[in-house]
């Protein structure tokens, strides 16, 4: 049981890509079909949005201090001082249709971020790394819908997701890339009714991910066995992530898109940030190297 609280009212359709950005002791998220990148002080509850030029999937601080960020037509840098994104480039090959979801960093500064069908029906989607600069496919490829990837502390470890086969995979990790995925968790066997979403790995190397359509956050021992469930006043829980001085906060956003009146009238806290106190902590995340 855990005592979880929204914490920020922020009526998101898709809330996604939260991540506690130690540097400003803020948090970052992204509500993807509104366009827009949320930050919220849990020190003084002060928070704001900036409106991105397109569907935007993540967003993760950088050295320079700007947030690289994932949109549906490429890779971004945003600048929050200004509130302005500036184009990077577009991911090679990617299809008009698709567009990106979720990210982290490994501990070498690139980033891993996959791809999706923007309609949920293609395997067109795939994962990459972003290596200073150079964005090549890594991981696997032809999942409809991609979540993650999400790294552990000692960078030795990726997990993949593809939610609509229900699946977590992981792949070991070096400086060199990473190699083949295998199985992880069937999360479809544990919550027949749900879809794992996005994942994040703890201190103790546990991994967490949220459950859309099963209004919990579910951790799994390094086996891929589940450990536990913590439930959240929301139908479709997207994302966690650790975050406070001592990284013992979670924070989790939740979707309102695919909600009916009558499934907002039992979840009327749907489309919030929320918050409790975690059992045990986080770590933190490196920021992203540019070049």
């Amino acid at each position: 049981m855990a005592d979880v609280k929204a914490v920020l009212p922020a009526e998101t359709k898709l809330g996604e890509g939260v991540l506690w950005d130690a540097q400003r002791q803020v948090v970052w998220f992204v509500d993807i079909k509104r366009h827009r990148l949320w930050h919220f002080d849990p020190a003084n509850g002060s928070n704001s949005y900036a409106e991105a030029p397109e569907q935007i999937g993540w967003a993760i601080p950088a050295e320079t201090g700007k947030l690289l960020c994932g949109l549906k037509d490429g890779l971004y840098l945003f600048d929050p001082e200004t509130a302005s994104f500036e184009k990077l480039g577009s991911v090679p090959g990617e299809p008009a249709t698709n567009r990106l979801n979720d990210a982290c960093t490994d501990p070498w500064g690139r980033v891993w971020f996959g791809s999706m069908d923007d309609g949920e029906a293609n395997a067109s989607g795939k994962f990459y790394v972003f290596d200073r600069g150079d964005i090549r496919a890594a991981g696997p490829e032809g999942i409809t819908i991609t979540n993650g990837p999400a790294v552990n502390a000692a960078g030795d470890r990726i997990y993949f997701t593809n939610t609509s086969e229900q699946k977590i995979m992981v792949a070991d990790l070096s400086p060199r890339g990473v190699g083949e995925a295998r199985p992880f968790a069937d999360t479809g066997a544990l919550f027949p009714d749900a879809y794992p979403d996005g994942p994040v790995v703890d201190a103790e190397g546990y991994v967490w991910t949220g459950l859309y359509l099963g209004s919990k956050v579910a951790r799994f021992d390094p086996d891929g066995k589940l450990d536990t469930t913590i439930d959240i006043p929301a139908r479709d829980v997207t994302k966690m992530a650790f975050g406070g001085a001592d990284l013992r906060t979670a924070y989790v956003t939740s979707a309102t898109k695919n909600m009916e009146p009558a499934d907002m009238e039992k979840y009327p806290a749907a489309g919030s940030l929320f918050a409790f106190a975690a059992p045990v902590a986080g770590f933190a995340q490196t920021r992203v190297k540019l070049g």
